[in-house]
């Protein structure tokens, strides 16, 4: 059977790409109208001059707004790059390079619950464009996109095989950018070790996982070979310094520690947020290495995925782009209600509905307002134990699992 059998087959591509071109112009002229500032991009920008001029990476204060570098200095090598343009073509490029960006990352996340009719990439773009992630990413011009379509890059080329040429390449460079990515390869390291603790040839995970590790020594060597200072200060000190990040009460951070912050209205949860971050890591790799294990991948990386920003010290509500692949996974995969509850949370702007601003007025939530402003972890909360639950029926095994994973050459 051919297209030409079916003349609406042929018709459904042009009707969905045209559809996503029209939602993509009228959120271009949203965001215009709003008059974003993109002001994570001219502190990217503004880092990228300080490397050219040879300045103190570390003590920059960039934009109106004071923000200080916190990437580490690899990243800061790469935003060189953005000094080239002007500002405003900076921007267009930006926001025009993100819109594609979404493109990629909604076909890779269809590939990886395993759909593969094309006209659906156009529509869920269309739709996925205007969640609050995303909307705040661009708003920001910042580059969750690209990190998250790396690592799902990487992930869904590679599979459980772990034995292509570039294998833990994209994992080790988005974590070499900024930190959080870096739960992956400790989730492949895991399952290599687990796979191996229980009979099985763990080699698969253990060769991906030393790929994401030469490719994350070899970026950062880079880095301190070309910026030695503010590696070392990176590495040594700011590292380990969230608050340069901002408040973790703050209504953006859908964190597990700026969860806490609200809920026992303090500015720093410490040793609680210590605790349940080693609990939530511990849960959430679990049921992420179980799910690799049984052969049900796209489980595992959007398990892997929610952990990682559960447990970060800080991850705003740009950095839950990974809210695409989890409601298509959830749909796909028959839990319909949970996929459009999910997909309500990320496009509702719930935590923008609480008091928020300069006076921190996160510090003296009231039991529902703390409701509005935990959503997006509750929700990822919830999806990680929903995928326990999946995980654990009568499907593949760990031995069929592998098998299938080493027989792929």
């Amino acid at each position: 059977m051919t297209l030409t059998a079916f003349p609406g087959a042929r018709r459904r591509v042009p009707v969905a790409a045209g559809a996503c071109l029209v939602s993509f112009t009228a959120f271009w002229l949203a965001q215009r109208a709003a008059h974003v500032s993109m002001i994570d991009l001219m502190v990217y920008r503004a880092e990228g001059a300080t490397v050219r001029a040879g300045g103190d990476l570390y003590a920059l204060r960039a934009t109106a707004a004071h923000l200080p570098t916190t990437y580490p200095p690899f990243a800061a090598l790469l935003f060189t790059a953005l000094t080239l343009p002007g500002t405003a073509v900076l921007r267009t490029l930006a926001t025009a390079g993100n819109l594609v960006l979404l493109l990629v990352f909604v076909r890779l996340s269809l590939r990886l619950v395993g759909h593969t009719r094309a006209e659906t990439v156009w529509w869920v773009a269309a739709a996925a464009v205007w969640c609050e992630p995303v909307w705040t990413t661009l708003r920001y011009g910042q580059v969750n996109l690209l990190l998250a379509t790396v690592v799902l890059r990487d992930l869904t080329r590679h599979r459980a095989d772990g034995r292509g040429r570039w294998a833990g390449v994209g994992l080790g460079l988005a974590a070499a950018v900024k930190l959080t990515p870096a739960l992956f390869p400790v989730f492949l390291l895991t399952t290599g070790v687990v796979a191996r603790l229980r009979g099985g040839d763990g080699e698969p995970w253990l060769r991906h996982a030393r790929g994401a590790a030469v490719a994350f020594a070899g970026a950062t060597l880079l880095a301190a070979a070309v910026l030695p200072y503010d590696s070392w200060r990176f590495w040594t000190d700011t590292v380990f310094r969230s608050d340069r990040v901002g408040h973790a009460e703050d209504t953006a951070d859908q964190a597990l520690r700026g969860v806490l912050a609200r809920l026992l209205h303090t500015p720093d949860p410490g040793a609680a947020w210590t605790a349940c971050a080693a609990v939530v890591t511990a849960v959430g790799l679990a049921v992420a290495v179980r799910a690799e294990l049984r052969g049900l991948r796209a489980w595992a990386v959007c398990c892997c995925a929610v952990t990682a920003l559960l447990v970060s010290p800080v991850s705003w509500t740009h950095h839950w782009v990974w809210c695409v692949p989890l409601v298509l996974l959830l749909w796909t995969r028959g839990h319909r209600v949970a996929a459009a509850g999910t997909a309500l949370v990320f496009c509702a702007y719930v935590p923008w509905w609480v008091p928020h601003g300069p006076a921190r007025p996160e510090l003296h939530q009231n039991g529902a307002q703390m409701t509005l402003s935990a959503l997006y972890a509750g929700t990822a909360a919830l999806c990680l134990a929903l995928a326990g639950g999946s995980t654990s029926l009568p499907g593949r095994r760990q031995g069929s699992a592998i098998r299938q994973a080493v027989t792929k050459e």
